[in-house]
């Protein structure tokens, strides 16, 4: 049996330029039908300059279409500025408005506070501003189009603004995730599953893979009980955080557990980002998109108007004295005021780290969970750690038991994972292969390593819609349609060509062609051939003709007009150029040609 080829055109391919088997530099590129789309494009939190940004030599970025980025963490947006303004990327690129603002701070700060040379910069404020104003804003579940490419944005839970992209093309439909939470927390939705639509692929994140979270009311008893017993101490309670995310969730958590504690009043609670007072204002701006709980609360007051907590925009302003709570940027621990302080406080048992989202692997944050006897200054000294070291988890990515939920309610055919190490992806990937055996549903994993490229063969049938004038009358079985079949972004109609003007984008015109052929045959003779090779002629009435035409003119099977040029033994031809036409008339010229040399002249004469 012959296995007919694949088409290329037909297959679809999946390329992991970043957050293939790891956590960070998000970036996949999604190619179909000519048309290509990246998702995400962030930088790796453990490596610095180049080395941090995804693989981007690995495609052609040129090519790009659409660039798509679901949320302004640094690991899923912070490459832009680079992709935009270093390379040859020509494409539009889309989020959504809350999105759109808080990355512009988050990046403006990730330049100002980048511990490296300015050598080693991905890109400056003045190419970040660049950037900025070439960025379009879409709304949740605002179906768009861009050269085919159809793309929609749903609530991804997370942070402010996220979002999950449903993509289509040529009809063949790709949920991304992103990164995305099912859990309602004090001020977020849970993220939103597309209603009545089952995707041909699931991109889907894996972060956490067969762990599950905790309940949320013990997690955060059990956050607030270690703070508490932190400071009672004397010690100084230091969580690392990124400016906005998470924050804004612990921030609400702690101001109602010191307004229900009078016996705290007296211990600090401080926000330490430059872009405390601007996150505020973003929350406040964007209070609608947020849980009902929290829209109710604004009725009454504004929940992000702290009452305990004093925003502390560098150390200039810090009196360390005394036990106090320090939320500090960057999460990572790798640089900023987080590390200073890290590094000031570790010494001290009566002081504590509270690490509360998830550490990638290279990072200070991870390193400091194995809970190491020293760690390295940035100087270099090497520094003793006494102070507690705690891991809860407040991070708002899906635990496996609301990842697997959901992947078997979209109830995709094809699952690619992504944004996981190595090992959590490939546990979820033996978890959710097992759950399906047992169902016996078939069901395609896939965990592309960065570089990778997964290749999906998808060949749907071409339909074409009949419209205008042919579509008058309904066609019977074995009926011949003939018209013009017009291709439009991956959809394909019938019309007369008549009716292109009204239903297409495209206009009609019409090639005049005129040619003198040479024949010095008597006009008698030449008309007797043509009358034997294509039948009686047609006569035209005439209409003012060049000086050098004779009175004469006739048509051959009504498509090319023969006008004799007596004075120039000459006889010219005219036609409407179409293909049979065209066919036409090269067989007449032929025939003119040889009009005295046939052997019918001479048996003529």
């Amino acid at each position: 049996m012959e296995i007919p080829a694949v088409d290329d055109a037909d297959v679809l391919q999946i390329t992991a330029l970043g957050a293939g088997n790891e956590v960070g530099r998000s970036c996949l590129v999604v190619q179909y039908k000519g048309k290509t789309v990246m998702l995400d494009v962030g930088i790796h939190p453990a490596y610095d300059g180049i080395a941090g940004l995804p693989f981007f030599d690995e495609v052609d970025l040129s090519t790009i279409d659409v660039c798509l980025v679901t949320h302004f963490h640094l690991d899923h947006a912070a490459g832009l500025p680079y992709l935009m303004e270093k390379t040859d990327f020509q494409g539009q690129v889309f989020m959504t408005h809350a999105t759109k603002v808080i990355y512009k701070w988050m990046l403006t700060d990730y330049v100002k506070v980048s511990n490296v040379s300015r050598e080693d910069m991905l890109f400056d404020e003045q190419e970040l501003l660049q950037s900025y104003d070439k960025i379009q804003t879409i709304d949740f579940r605002q179906e768009n189009e861009v050269e085919g490419i159809k793309f929609t944005a749903y609530n991804a839970g997370h942070v402010l603004g996220a979002a999950m992209f449903l993509l289509e093309i040529a009809g063949v439909k790709i949920l991304y995730t992103g990164d995305y939470s099912r859990e309602e927390d004090r001020h977020l939705m849970a993220a939103e599953r597309p209603p009545g639509i089952t995707p041909d692929v699931l991109i889907c994140e894996s972060t956490y893979g067969v762990q599950s979270h905790e309940p949320r009311l013990e997690r955060e008893a059990r956050f607030t009980t270690l703070v508490h017993d932190i400071v009672r101490r004397g010690g100084r309670c230091l969580m690392p955080v990124f400016a906005l995310g998470r924050a804004q969730e612990l921030l609400l958590i702690l101001d109602e557990y010191w307004s229900t504690h009078p016996e705290l009043d007296a211990i600090p609670i401080y926000y330490a980002s430059s872009l405390a007072k601007k996150c505020m204002a973003v929350y406040q701006t964007f209070i609608n998109t947020m849980n009902e709980r929290i829209r109710k609360q604004f009725a009454v007051s504004n929940p992000f108007v702290f009452k305990h907590i004093s925003n502390l925009r560098n150390m200039d302003n810090f009196d360390d004295n005394g036990p106090c709570v320090m939320m500090a940027s960057p999460g990572m621990l790798q640089s900023g005021l987080s590390r200073e302080l890290l590094e000031r406080w570790c010494p001290d048992p009566r002081n504590g780290l509270i690490i509360t989202g998830y550490s990638v692997d290279g990072t200070m944050a991870k390193h400091i969970t194995s809970e190491p006897e020293e760690i390295q200054s940035t100087a270099g000294a090497k520094l003793p750690v006494r102070m507690s070291v705690d891991y809860i988890s407040f991070s708002a990515h899906v635990d496996f038991t609301q990842n697997s939920q959901f992947i078997e309610e979209v109830n995709a055919p094809n699952l690619v994972l992504v944004h996981g190490d190595s090992n959590a992806m490939h546990r979820l990937r033996n978890a959710m292969e097992s759950r399906y055996k047992e169902r016996e549903q078939p069901i395609n994993i896939y965990t592309p390593r960065n570089c990778e490229t997964v290749r999906l063969h998808f060949r749907g049938e071409k339909k074409a819609k009949m419209v205008g004038n042919i579509a008058e009358r309904m066609p019977t079985d074995g009926q011949l349609v003939s018209g013009v079949v017009v291709a439009k972004d991956f959809q394909y109609s019938i019309m007369a060509p008549t009716d292109l003007v009204e239903f297409s984008d495209l206009a009609t015109s019409t090639i005049q062609q005129r040619m003198s052929v040479p024949c010095s045959a008597p006009l008698n003779l030449v008309r007797h051939q043509l009358q034997q090779m294509y039948g009686a002629l047609t006569e035209i009435e005439l209409k003012p003709e060049p000086t050098d035409a004779t009175s004469e003119k006739e048509a051959v099977m009504n498509a090319v007009d023969i006008v004799p040029l007596a004075d120039q033994h000459a006889i010219a031809l005219e036609w409407s150029s179409s293909p049979l036409n065209d066919m036409i008339a090269d067989s007449v010229v032929a025939l003119l040609l040889s009009a005295e040399t046939n052997p019918s002249s001479v048996k003529r004469e």
